[in-house]
Formats: C-alpha cells, structure tokens, sequence
C-alpha cells in the first residue's frame, strides 16, 4: 500500500502521471489505479521506479509516512484537542499527500507539550522555555535514516591507515594520538569525568572505572574530535539546530558516530553481521567492542547500494524513560510516554544480562522478531547503584532468517501481541494494561469484573 508515497514523490520531482508512465513503460490509467492501491506494485517495477524518481527502495517502503501516521494519531488522540474524532483515513491522507502539513502540525504540538509543561510549573527557574534538544536530535537522525556518508568516508579512512586487527584498534589509535597529534593518554581514578581532554597540555585522562571497550570508545571519540572535526562543523551548520544546545548535542552525536565507524568499518562489520547472522555477542567479540556499541553500530548500515537488515533501536531505562531510540524497520515508536508493558524491553529487566527473543505483533498485523537485554554499566563506587538500561533491537519478520535468534521459534505461533503504548492501544481484555486509550469511553459496569483493569467502548 504505496499508492500515496508514489504519488507524493512523483509531484515532488515535478512529473505528471502521463510523463512518469511513460518513462515506466506502463500506461497512465495504471499508473493511476497504483498510485490510489488499488493495483500491487511488483518487484521489476519498484525498481524501476526507483530508478525514474532518483529514490532508493526505502523511500518507497513508506516507512517515513507510517511513522509520521503513528505520531499524528498521538496528537490527535489527546484530550486537551477535545476536537471530533479524527478518521485513520484521514490521517493516513494527510501524512501522505501532504507531509510538510503533516510535519508542522507535529512541530505545532511538541511546542504546544512544552508550553503545557511550563505552565504546570516545570519550566526552568529562570522562566527560560525548554526546547526539548535531544527530541531535535533525534529526529535529525531518523530523517537521515541514521546514515552519513561523509562521516563513514573518513571513518574508513582512519581504518585503513591505522592498519589494526579490529580488536586492535584502541591501542593503533592512542598511538596515533601520541605521534601525529601529541596527545598523551593516561588512566586516571577520577569516577566523575570519564574521559577529560586538555588542549593545553595535550593530556587525555580517561577513568579507570570504564572497561577496555569503553576505553577504546573514548580514544576514538578523541581521534574524531581532533580530525573529523571541519566535516562535524560543516554538517552542524547546515543541520541549522534551533539553539546552543541542540549544537552541540548535535556535533556530540556526529563523534560518536563516527568514533563508532572507526571501530566498526561499514565493509567489514556489515560482512561480519551477515557471516555471524547478527550475533550480538559474537559481533562484539570480533570487534572488541560492547553489546551496545554494536547494537548502534548496527542500525548505521544503511549504504545505498550495500544496506543491512533494517533494524529498530530502542534504549530504555527501568522506571521506562527512552534514552536512545531509531528506527529504519517501521516500528512505530509513541513520541511521549512509555511503550507497551507486553513487550520484549520490560521483560529483560527481570533477566539482566540474558538476551530475551521475542516476536512482536501490533495490532495493524505487522509483525516483528525482536530481542533485548539489560545492561548494567559500571559503578563508581560500592555504596553506589549500578545504572541498568534495557537494549531492544527488532526487525520486520521477513528478515527473520537472516537472525540466528529465529532458529527454533515457530515463527507462526509465537506472536505476542502488544501495542505502541496503552495510552494509544485498541487491544481489548489486555491484563498489562496501565491506562485507558484515550480515544475510546469507558465502559464502566459494577456487576461485572473483567481481566483487563479497563474496559472500553470503541468508537464507531
């Protein structure tokens, strides 16, 4: 169903419907009958409409226009809109046929979320409005499909002329620090700064509380810093952030990125994948990285021409705030608010450590092979809590057999049903259930007690 994608993209590149089937080689009235689903589009044909509109294959899969769907329902899924009901076609049509619409009413109600927090009381003491930064960030890497070309040409770059077996990399780089930068590394007992560069003395301390991943992480962002550092500024300014702090967590994020290139080298850490089918903990061995570090490096493959399997990230902590998250599989992640207690994320806080495999179903019959694990960071001190945060991956279930934690799952019978978070879930009689959906009434009947908390009315 890419009907409106088509349509969308064609008037974007300024073809008429006659012109564009011309150059497809299929008549106009088909064109026509494609562009309103009510004709399959088949494979020789994606590709040539990749071809004649200049987009690769994932611009047609209409990922882009499912997740701008997903939050447009949030938004007018809340009560203070006290608006009439919003029809999912509707929606649909309006996430498709006119998405720069679409993309300002989004903008229109994350300020209105902000002025609402303000007014509640939680704006900064001094009276300075939050602009929500990392939300900024965020999305600026979803557009982007979590992929920089720029950055991954001198990620491989570096590779190439540091010359070291991938689990060799950290100590090539501090090398290289020391001979072409002057920089000194040394290990410190500081539990606060992790990693401190001073610019006048050439000194670059890192906390012996990191593990020897960590470690190499750090002496890759600082390799970045040092040499990646006019193409950061260049991207930086022409992503154009809203305010100081939407830079600089922006320019942060480009290092780290592509600290994790030079670890991680697009050619071989995506061969790796496939020969290992997307072993995490084998992946991470290779490379002598983290769980995590391969997990991000993971959801980075995205090279036109050399793609990996399209995965989803998601980065959560215990009491279910969301850290990190991206998704190139079409997982539809609710912007505000927590995700559904039913899924795979929850689950490994009770395991820390062990991988938890899951095949997730939503209630539109997509459908998902998932796993996840806690991960418990290291701590400063004895007295001190260890910080956990969950690590979810997931991809759609066609890619299944690419995963070696599809073997010996009935892939048929093992769909557990979950929602995008209760606030915005149809799914009756759920006993995980925290809150009612906010756009059906509740059924409320005192003779009768159900298994789910709330019982609900859909609407007509």
């Amino acid at each position: 169903m890419i009907g409106r994608t088509i349509r969308r993209l064609r008037t974007e590149a300024g073809h008429s419907q006659q012109a564009l089937a011309v150059r497809l080689g299929i008549s106009a009235s088909y064109l026509n009958l494609i562009e309103h689903d009510q004709r399959a589009v088949t494979a020789s044909l994606l590709i040539r409409l990749s071809e004649v509109l200049g987009v690769d294959l994932a611009a047609l899969s209409g990922h882009s226009e499912r997740q701008v769907e997903t939050q447009l329902r949030e938004v007018f899924a809340d009560p203070l809109l006290a608006g009439d009901p919003v029809p999912d076609s509707e929606i649909t049509t309006l996430a498709t046929a006119t998405p720069g619409a679409a993309r300002t009413i989004l903008a229109l109600y994350r300020a209105l979320r902000v002025a609402r927090e303000d007014a509640g009381g939680i704006a900064l003491p001094s009276g300075r409005r939050i602009l929500l930064p990392t939300e900024e960030v965020r999305d600026f890497f979803n557009d982007h499909a979590n992929h920089f070309p720029a950055l991954e040409t001198i990620a491989d770059t570096l590779s190439a002329e540091l010359g070291a077996h991938t689990a060799e990399t950290g100590p090539a780089i501090a090398e290289r620090l020391r001979l072409r930068h002057g920089v000194q590394v040394r290990i410190t007992t500081s539990p606060t700064a992790l990693r401190r560069f001073d610019p006048h003395t050439r000194k670059l301390s890192i906390s012996d509380t990191l593990p020897p991943e960590s470690r190499a992480f750090h002496l890759a962002f600082q390799l970045a810093l040092l040499e990646a550092r006019d193409t950061v500024d260049t991207m930086v300014t022409n992503a154009a952030p809203s305010s100081p702090e939407a830079e600089a967590l922006l320019r942060v994020a480009f290092l780290n990125y592509t600290a994790g290139a030079v670890l991680m080298p697009y050619d071989l850490f995506l061969d790796a994948a496939r020969d290992l089918r997307h072993d995490m903990d084998a992946l991470a061995a290779r490379f002598g990285v983290s769980f995590e570090q391969a997990c991000n490096r993971l959801c980075s493959l995205q090279r036109p021409g050399n793609r990996g399997v399209p995965f989803f990230f998601l980065r959560v902590d215990p009491a279910g705030n969301i850290s990190k998250r991206f998704s190139a599989a079409g997982f539809p992640f609710a912007r505000f608010g927590g995700t559904c207690p039913r899924f795979v994320a929850h689950a490994a806080l009770a395991t820390p450590g062990t991988l938890r495999v899951q095949v997730a179903q939503l209630p539109d019959g997509a459908t998902f092979l998932c796993f996840a694990r806690a991960i418990e960071g290291p701590k400063s001190s004895w007295a001190e809590p260890a910080p956990i945060h969950v690590l979810a991956m997931g991809c759609d279930i066609t890619h299944a057999a690419n995963l070696v934690y599809a073997d010996q799952l009935n892939l048929d019978a093992a769909a557990t049903g979950i929602g995008l978070s209760c606030r915005l879930c149809d799914r009756p009689d759920c006993r995980s259930r925290a809150f009612p959906p906010l756009e059906h009434r509740l059924a409320i009947d005192p003779l009768t007690t159900s298994a789910s908390p709330y019982q609900f009315e859909l609407k007509k």
